[in-house]
């Protein structure tokens, strides 16, 4: 914790806006483990002068996740809901007024690609795409105000299909693919647009939002896939900095914070 907030702390000297702070993945399923962890970042990032105003606390999109969300957010501690791969679930953040929500595109369109034996999809079809348009459509639908960022970009062509998307979190290699490209880029998602299209209103509860996961088999896989590597990544971490410290003749053991 104390890494990821020194990192949060420097990159708020660097760039404007929000700084995402991911909430150990360990905790997915552990609602009050999520609130306490997220309240110990906060309060970190308060010890070095950095307020909450400028951190969005990251938390994975399982129920208890999405549930831990709601609480941070009426304590005025801002959200970025990971690992989205399901209408169910941005609904169930928007709901809760989560700040920001990350449904992973590329992620998608991976599971469909193996799951159909397909090389690939038009810009148009291509699943994520499918899936974020779904969802952005849905918030400006119903007026929800959690920003929608688009990630895990696989190609340009996702991105600029999801062109007037909230924001979009793209790699430096395909950001300098899109600088080199001078053709036009037409706005493919519109808000205005969107509020007049039938779309049916959804009221996500615990047992609807868990039917819905169930029945969606690439959305399950995903976010387990999703959460186990986070966490697999954090236990790596944990391992250089224990190594690091046994090595400077340090013995004390790496906690999660």
């Amino acid at each position: 914790d104390k890494l990821a907030v020194a990192f949060g702390t420097e990159i708020t000297k660097i760039v404007p806006g929000y700084v995402s702070t991911e909430v150990d993945a360990r905790l997915s399923f552990d609602k009050e483990g999520t609130i306490q962890k997220a309240h110990e970042l906060i309060k970190m990032y308060k010890e070095v002068g950095v307020e909450k105003e400028r951190i969005l606390i990251k938390v994975a999109a399982t129920w208890e996740g999405i549930e831990a969300a709601k609480v941070l957010e009426k304590e005025g501690i801002t959200c970025n809901a990971t690992l989205i791969f399901s209408l169910a679930q941005a609904i169930a953040c928007a709901q809760v007024d989560c700040t920001l929500i990350s449904p992973f595109v590329g992620r998608i369109m991976d599971w469909y690609k193996k799951a159909n034996g397909v090389e690939g999809y038009a810009a148009a079809e291509d699943p994520g795409v499918v899936s974020v348009t779904a969802i952005y459509n849905y918030f400006k639908k119903y007026g929800h105000n959690t920003i929608v960022m688009g990630a895990s970009f696989r190609n340009t062509d996702e991105i600029t299909e999801l062109a007037g998307c909230d924001r979009l979190t793209i790699a430096p290699g395909l950001l300098d693919q899109l600088a080199s490209n001078t053709g036009d880029l037409p706005l493919k998602l519109d808000a205005t647009k969107a509020a007049g299209l039938d779309i049916p209103k959804l009221d996500i509860t615990e047992s609807s939002f868990r039917w819905m996961m169930n029945e969606d088999p690439m959305a399950t896989e995903k976010l387990a896939e999703g959460i186990r590597g986070f966490a697999k990544d954090i236990v790596k971490l944990e391992e250089i900095v224990q190594a690091k410290i046994d090595a400077s003749g340090k013995r004390r053991k790496v906690s999660h914070n």
